[in-house]
Parts: structure tokens; C-alpha cells; sequence
């Protein structure tokens, strides 16, 4: 029987959030695997992965906003944004950098800023992916998107907020919410860039995907086991709790037979237009809806097989 659901997975570094997929799908022999926002292979953390009927829900889970721990080293650039890339800047020396300064700039980042993606990203530009125009050493202009920095927070690590390294370089922790689409390797690399002394991305950590935490994941190893076992079910979450920010109603039999079949029902008066989750009398979600007032009633945009 083919398993419907979420799986929070703690991805360990070095793998890509496509080798993740891949090693779920052969451990549920599934094929209907997806995730619903990379990670780079130097990060690890919280992977949300949609089984089954719940890939119908991705573009829901996508806009969700994302918690992050990073740690950023102040003293050059890099290419990629991040420690994987080249050097891109002179090793400066940061030793008149004090926390005070690094305090006033994470301040600067707050709120929203127009964010420039880097080359090494998925986006693209004329059809090819910017990482592939970057690795033949080709720079294009990309166009800026409006992020949104939600929280950014210096916090404590190893008994100091600011830890220095013989070479003069230095490194900070930041705890980071912000929209998803935020590039946080080019928030440390824009963050080095106002102290003057160049920055990158040194570490990763995320900590949650919406209400998945980490306190919530499995690891890679675990879940597989768990397959092994023929025990899979056991770690995912039923699609009724995918998306819990949305309003729930109850449908009548009758009500649920029109919704699979992609027709509207009463609207049950909703004043705004809103995402629905429809479920059925056992509280299994049948659809995603979405009202509309004008008409007084619900339209379902997203049907689950019956």
C-alpha cells in the first residue's frame, strides 16, 4: 500500500536535498518523493519531503518561512557565497571589528531588503540555470528579489558571541527567520560587505520549516531503518496536519463527492478569500480550497485522489 504524507527529515551535510529524495524513494520503493525547499549540500537540518499524495501540496509547503543557525566568517568573499567557493577578496584582517559594529549592520538587514541571488543558485537567466553559467566563469546580470528578514540575532557559541582565529579572520552566530527565497550565504556575504572586511557563510543549520522543527526530524538513517522494518508509516505526518495555518471545515458526504470532482460548494461564510483544507467525516483532507466571497463559495484549487 503506497504511504500518504509528510516526512521531516535532519539532512546531514554533504548530501544534496536531491540525494535525500533519492534514498527515500528506494527505501519506500515510491517514486512520488518530492521536497518542498533545498538545502545546500554544506547545510544540514530540517528537510520537509512530500510521499505520495502529499506532492500535491508542495507549492503550499514552498512559501513557508524558514528558521535557520548560521554561522558567518568574517575576513574574505567567496564565489559561491559560502566556505564550498574561491575566494573572491584579500584576506582582510578583522581584529578592529567589534560586536557593537556587527550588532549596527545585522540591524541594517532587518525587515525587507532587495536581495541579488548569487551565480552559484538554481535560478535562471535565459533559460539556463546560473550555476552552470558560473561554472563555464561567466558573471550575468541578476535581477534583485524583495526577501523579507523576519529575525536576525546574534547568539552565543563556545562561551562568545564573536570568535577570533589567529589568521584575523573571525566568526559570529546568527539565529535567522526570513521568507523563503531568502538566500542566507548571500545575506552573510551582504552582511560583510557593509562591515568592510568581507564575509561568507561558514555553517549551516536549519532549525525549522514553518511549525517543523528539528526537535521534529528523523535522520536519514533512521528513517531507513524504520522502512526496513516495513514501519515507514510511523514517521509520516498525515496530510490533515500539512497545513495547519489554514481554516478546516468538515465536509457532508455529499459535500466531498462535489469537491472530488473539482465542483464548488457553499462558501459557509468566509468574508476574505482564504486556503481551505476540506476533510472528509474522519477528518482526512479530501482538497485544498479556496473562498471566494463574491460568489458565497468554496473552489476547490487542489483535489486528493479518494
Amino acid at each position: 500500500m503506497e504511504q500518504h504524507g509528510l516526512l521531516v527529515i535532519d539532512k546531514p551535510a554533504g548530501l544534496t536535498s536531491h540525494d535525500v529524495v533519492q534514498r527515500v524513494r528506494r527505501a519506500l520503493r515510491r517514486k512520488r518523493v518530492g521536497h518542498t525547499g533545498t538545502l545546500d549540500p554544506i547545510a544540514t537540518g530540517v528537510l520537509v519531503l512530500c510521499v505520495g499524495k502529499a506532492a500535491r501540496l508542495q507549492r503550499f509547503l514552498m512559501t513557508r518561512d524558514k528558521e535557520y543557525r548560521a554561522r558567518v566568517r568574517l575576513g574574505f568573499a567567496t564565489e559561491t557565497h559560502d566556505a564550498m567557493g574561491k575566494p573572491t577578496t584579500l584576506l582582510r584582517d578583522t581584529s578592529s571589528i567589534t560586536e557593537a559594529d556587527i550588532e549596527r549592520v545585522l540591524a541594517e538587514f532587518r525587515g525587507e531588503y532587495e536581495q541579488i541571488p548569487p551565480m552559484y543558485s538554481a535560478k535562471k537567466k535565459g533559460g539556463v540555470r546560473l550555476y552552470e553559467l558560473a561554472r563555464r566563469g561567466q558573471s550575468v546580470e541578476r535581477s534583485p528579489i524583495r526577501v523579507r528578514i523576519e529575525d536576525l540575532e546574534l547568539v552565543e557559541e563556545d562561551g562568545a558571541k564573536v570568535r577570533r582565529f589567529e589568521d584575523g579572520t573571525a566568526e559570529f552566530t546568527v539565529r535567522v527567520r526570513c521568507s523563503a527565497g531568502t538566500y542566507v550565504r548571500t545575506l552573510a556575504h551582504d552582511i560583510g560587505q557593509r562591515l568592510g572586511c568581507g564575509a561568507h557563510l561558514h555553517g549551516l543549520v536549519r532549525t525549522a520549516v514553518g511549525e517543523f522543527t528539528l526537535a521534529r526530524a528523523l535522520s536519514l538513517e533512521a528513517f531507513e531503518a524504520l522502512a526496513q522494518e516495513g514501519r515507514a508509516a510511523e514517521a509520516l505526518i498525515p496530510l490533515s496536519e500539512a497545513l495547519p495555518e489554514m481554516p478546516a471545515l468538515r465536509l457532508s458526504e455529499l459535500d466531498v463527492r462535489r469537491v472530488l470532482h473539482g465542483h464548488a460548494i457553499p462558501g459557509r461564510g468566509f468574508r476574505h478569500r482564504t486556503h481551505v483544507r476540506l476533510l472528509d467525516a474522519w477528518g482526512r483532507l479530501v482538497a485544498v480550497g479556496e473562498s471566494e466571497p463574491e460568489r458565497g463559495v468554496i473552489q476547490p484549487r487542489v483535489v486528493l485522489e479518494p
